[in-house]
């Protein structure tokens, strides 16, 4: 009998696993594919990877800017994956590190809860049944792939491509098209991009970024552009052979895995395929937490161990619960995008009375002198009534970094004036923040 069953190993899983067994749990981890999930082998590490490197060649390419001249640089894509493989073997065997010292077992296969009795919840792992008290469900995400007319025939071929099997091209495609303007289809759009290929993005949607602030997805899309990517906005596609191109990235999104994992069984109530939950991470069923992005309510490998780790606390007594106001997000492109809480379209949306504020990053001294040419700005939205710091997007070198600080703010509920007492180094891309608060 386990304390807590805990299926699913990604981001969320694997946390509150930890979590919970350094508070005196027994705990079951129940994974059927590869600890680290979705983030760690297909997701975040990978293409953060791929991207750092794409990041160095943009410097070398440029680097006369700055009066630096490596007279022609190159980039080997083929030893760029297989440092990609090495830093997730790394990372993956790390978390098996991590849950074998903390006491958790780890078992593979695919769980399928059965049912709940008298003792708890009886869950088959690969054909082997274990019982616990309690059960977080923490089985992730899929590819969303939509019926577009020989999007399937184009999968089996190898010409289309998932973001998990983009990441293993060892040739660089000629031509790229990218299906979704999101994260992912942009990060891959940039990486691809700056390594050679002819880039077309395509997205029935009007403007890139999904979520994001929409003057920072032009400036953004204007930097693409600049780069040589090509964008086809308001596009719906009709079939895949419309497509000239030599691969084709489909990226449309992400749904919740929750199909085969039994939870009829145990009646837990489920919303277009997510498992419901509350800020608190209870299900409709007693003993039943689920966290990440199993509940789709935000798709994020950060936002997944805030949530398995609010489910373990309320499993150990303690009161706790998610902010999802205040959690940051980020496009790791070159230049950086990163945002928190409300945006200018939210806030017009919500008839909220509150204020925008914008701030090019050329009041740093730091950004002008490494970033020839720049155009980051910095968005802070501010509420009318208590000047509290209740949004901040920015566009620009070190967003990524910085962007915790702002989803701080938010989170303490911050006025601009406490922002003001606050002492930032010099010169760094950030000030940029507390000088603009003297300006709300």
């Amino acid at each position: 009998m386990y304390d807590l069953i805990v299926i699913g190993g990604g981001p969320a899983g694997y946390n509150a696993a930890e979590r919970a067994a350094h508070n005196g749990l027994k705990v079951l981890l129940a994974e059927k594919k590869a600890l680290g999930g979705v983030c760690l082998n297909e997701g975040c590490i990978p293409t953060k990877t791929l991207l750092h490197s794409a990041k160095i060649y943009d410097y070398a390419k440029h680097s006369e800017q700055y009066g630096v001249n490596f007279g022609g640089a190159k980039i080997d894509h083929g030893f760029v994956v297989d440092r990609k493989d090495k830093v997730v073997k790394t990372l993956v065997s790390g978390v098996a590190a991590k849950l074998k010292k903390a006491g958790v077992e780890a078992v593979t296969g695919a769980a399928v809860i059965q049912n709940k009795d008298f003792s708890g919840f009886n869950v088959d792992v690969a054909g082997k049944v274990y019982s616990g008290k309690h059960l977080l469900i923490c089985a992730g995400s899929e590819a969303l792939i939509l019926p577009i007319p020989g999007l399937k025939e184009g999968l089996e071929s190898g010409r289309c491509l998932t973001s998990r099997e983009i990441l293993d091209l060892k040739e660089v495609p000629k031509t790229l098209a990218v299906i979704g303007g999101g994260v992912v289809g942009l990060e891959m759009a940039s990486y691809f991009n700056s390594i050679g290929s002819k880039v077309t993005v395509i997205d029935i949607a009007e403007k890139i970024g999904g979520y994001i602030d929409g003057d920072i997805a032009d400036i953004l899309l204007k930097n693409y552009v600049k780069a040589g990517i090509e964008f086809k906005l308001g596009t719906k596609i009709t079939g895949i052979d419309e497509i000239k191109a030599d691969k084709i990235l489909v990226s449309t999104g992400r749904r919740p895995s929750t199909a085969n994992l039994g939870l009829e069984n145990i009646n837990v109530l489920t919303e277009r395929g997510a498992v419901v939950t509350d800020e608190r991470g209870r299900t409709s069923a007693a003993n039943v937490y689920a966290a990440g992005d199993v509940n789709g309510k935000s798709m994020l490998a950060h936002t997944a161990y805030r949530e398995g780790e609010v489910c373990v606390n309320n499993i150990l007594g303690k009161k706790d619960r998610v902010n999802y106001n205040s959690i940051p997000a980020v496009i790791y492109t070159n230049p950086e995008v990163a945002g928190v809480g409300e945006t200018t379209e939210s806030v017009k949306q919500k008839g909220l009375r509150a204020s925008v504020h914008t701030f090019t990053l050329k009041y740093s001294g730091r950004y002008v002198a490494e970033t020839e040419g720049g155009d980051g700005i910095v968005k802070i939205i501010a509420d009318d009534n208590t000047k509290n710091i209740i949004g901040l997007h920015m566009i620009g070198s070190y967003a990524s970094e910085i962007i915790y600080g702002a989803a701080m703010m938010i989170d303490m509920k911050m006025r601009a004036e406490d922002v003001r007492r606050i002492v930032f180094p010099h010169p760094t891309v950030c000030e940029v923040i507390r000088e603009g608060c003297f300006n709300i």
